[in-house]
């Protein structure tokens, strides 16, 4: 397979990852209703500003006013001019007057024209900003609430591309789609009713242009929406491209790599912008197409007002006024793509957007639920059976071979511990997040304390569980936050316990700035090892009544993991432990070990009982001791 092929083969994958959902409706009418309940709700969000929203609308009218009664002053200038040059009607004085009263109020007109219309920008643009914050706070607090399950499936890289790109093209709406089509519709509306009375012929071709661009703009719309929902896509594929190469920067280099990184971000960036050069051509097409109907239409006008004042039948500056008049209309109507353009990206863009707002988490509070109550501190699992394709009791039977566990039953007490292990992919590490509810089960149930752990609320559930995971994720700031980071403001001191109970204190002490150094972007600076002590700390810290450990010592050397098991010895002597690992030496010491394979305990009791009984877990523990060479199963 050639290198060009590989980077398709790429780009299918990621292509086949679309966050978890096909947000492309399948048909044009669940299209359109889909777009336009997205702008309805856009449209109630800004009527919720009841200050802002209505006083902008009172601003693009009034513009709109001034800049109807524009041509009419100017018409008026002209009809002065025209008498104060014959002096026919009037004395020189006096049409002189009228000439100046006409620029009067023509610059008034003007300037109140452009101080309203600077206000409805101003005030368009804030409310789309505020709405934009709004939104942004909305999604991102979403996001921290869907569950593990909804996270399994979609792609940070789309997420951020909504959050980006869709929020910004719901925020333009407000300008685009609202304040923009009634400035047009008022000085199509109120300019028609203004000028048709001085003369109907006039008016009907000043006007006469308006259907065909309307006609075109709604044509335009419905690719400009189908373009749009193209380019958001590709936009996401992008941006889920740049982000796994950032992520995995390490390995790129690693495997020089570049070359083919930077030819399949190429042929990404390439699709998206032949997308984006074809909505420029179909945006401008369809403009210059409108443009040339305008001046089709001020051309006709031209003609005809021509022949009537050759006839006497208007003056000179009634003709002007008409032609003033379309002057006015060529930019609003001009800008009619924009607006089609700003609606249409609004509309798939508010898909893309309350497709996310509104997804309910699989995993969240009873609305019953009640705080936790902790008493003896036993945790116990029963007939607890879980998959990953279907979490739903009613479902669950009908997909059996796909149950990561099944029927798994223990309990570990407050003071004891309970061990696991198994080979890969036996179902170790779904226990430990079954625990703290990051799934729910299929079936069965899991209780502390006799309670369901389903009928408690989350937060409480959660303060009392402390998963130590092997895959730590340590954020860009000082240790001493990333300890302390599920209780900020924690004292010095408290921090302080915790890392000496991962063996991490000592370390911490040699750095130049100690506590206050900075871990760079996901604790690249520290090794494996010690970013494992420091999410030990970090779960030790709060003290959880149940911790569970899942393989949060496999990149710790034997001898600091003997440390830090005997320092935590006195941490969880009052707590219910649960020790997950491949490394028996990690949990030989437990009141119970349970023997994973293939979702199922297939051996279960304390470290001598299972040597005795000479199964699997002795012939692990033969192979980890060197007491055998061979591969043993399991």
């Amino acid at each position: 397979m050639n290198k060009s092929a590989k980077i398709k083969s790429a780009e299918e994958i990621l292509e086949s990852k679309r966050g978890g959902m096909d947000y492309r409706v399948p048909t044009l009418d669940g299209d359109y209703k889909l777009g336009l309940s997205s702008l309805t709700r856009i449209a109630k969000m800004a009527l919720g500003y009841r200050v802002q929203f209505p006083l902008a609308i009172a601003a693009v009218i009034i513009a709109a006013m001034f800049q109807l009664y524009i041509p009419r002053f100017l018409g008026e200038a002209v009809d002065h001019a025209t008498g104060l040059l014959g002096g026919a009607q009037a004395s020189g004085s006096a049409a002189e007057e009228a000439l100046w009263t006409a620029a009067m109020f023509l610059i008034g007109a003007s300037i109140l024209r452009g101080l309203f219309t600077m206000l409805h920008n101003y005030l368009g643009e804030s409310l789309g900003q505020q709405i934009a914050y709004q939104l942004r706070l909305a999604y991102f607090e979403k996001l921290q609430r869907l569950s593990f399950s909804y996270h399994d499936k979609v792609h940070s890289g789309d997420l951020m591309t909504r959050g980006m790109l869709d929020i910004e093209g719901v925020r333009r709406f407000i300008e685009h789609g609202i304040l923009r089509p009634i400035l047009l519709l008022m000085l199509v509306g109120a300019g028609g009713y203004l000028y048709m009375g001085a003369d109907l012929v006039l008016g009907l071709l000043s006007l006469s242009f308006v259907p065909f661009a309307l006609w075109r703009a709604s044509v335009f719309r419905l690719k400009s929406r189908a373009l749009w929902r193209q380019l958001q896509e590709r936009l996401s594929l992008l941006t889920r491209v740049m982000e796994e190469n950032l992520g995995g920067i390490r390995v790129v280099r690693a495997f020089a790599a570049q070359n083919f990184e930077i030819q399949k971000f190429d042929e990404s960036s390439e699709k998206a912008l032949a997308i984006a050069i074809e909505r420029v051509g179909v945006r401008y097409a369809n403009t210059s197409i409108m443009t040339f109907a305008y001046f089709l239409a001020m051309g006709l006008v031209l003609w005809v007002g021509g022949l009537k004042v050759m006839d006497g039948e208007v003056t000179v500056g009634e003709l002007t006024q008409f032609l003033a008049f379309m002057t006015v209309l060529q930019m609003p109507i001009r800008q009619t793509g924009m607006v089609i353009n700003g609606i249409a990206r609004a509309s798939v863009s508010g898909v893309r957007l309350f497709e996310i707002l509104d997804i309910e988490p699989a995993v969240q509070d009873n609305s019953d639920a009640e705080e936790l109550q902790i008493g003896e501190g036993v945790l116990r699992f029963e007939n607890v059976s879980f998959s990953y394709m279907e979490t739903s009791a009613e479902t669950a039977e009908h997909y059996p071979d796909d149950a990561t566990i099944k029927d798994i039953n223990f309990e570990v007490k407050a003071g004891s511990t309970v061990g696991i292990v198994g080979p890969p992919g036996s179902g170790k590490s779904t226990i430990a997040h079954l625990i703290p509810r990051f799934y729910d089960v299929t079936s069965g149930k899991i209780t502390i304390d006799g309670q369901d752990i389903r009928d408690v609320t989350l937060d409480s559930l959660r303060a009392a569980v402390g998963v130590v995971q092997q895959d730590t994720f340590l954020f860009t700031s000082e240790i001493d936050a990333n300890v302390a980071y599920g209780e900020p403001w924690a004292e010095r001191e408290r921090v302080v316990s915790a890392t000496e109970a991962s063996q991490l204190h000592a370390y911490i002490e040699n750095l130049p700035e100690g506590y206050d150094t900075i871990v760079g972007e996901r604790g690249v600076s520290l090794s494996g090892g010690q970013r494992q002590r420091l999410s030990i700390a970090r779960s030790v810290m709060l003290s959880p009544q149940f911790m569970v450990f899942d393989d949060s010592t496999a990149a710790i050397d034997a001898a600091t993991e003997q440390r830090i098991r005997v320092a935590l010895k006195e941490v969880t002597k009052e707590r219910a432990t649960i020790i997950i690992s491949h490394r028996l030496s990690s949990l030989m010491h437990a009141d119970e070990i349970l023997f994973l394979d293939e979702g199922s305990i297939v051996e279960r009791g304390n470290h001598d009982s299972l040597i005795e009984l000479g199964g699997r877990y002795k012939a692990l523990y033969d192979l980890q001791s060197g007491q055998v060479s061979e591969d043993v199963d399991g």
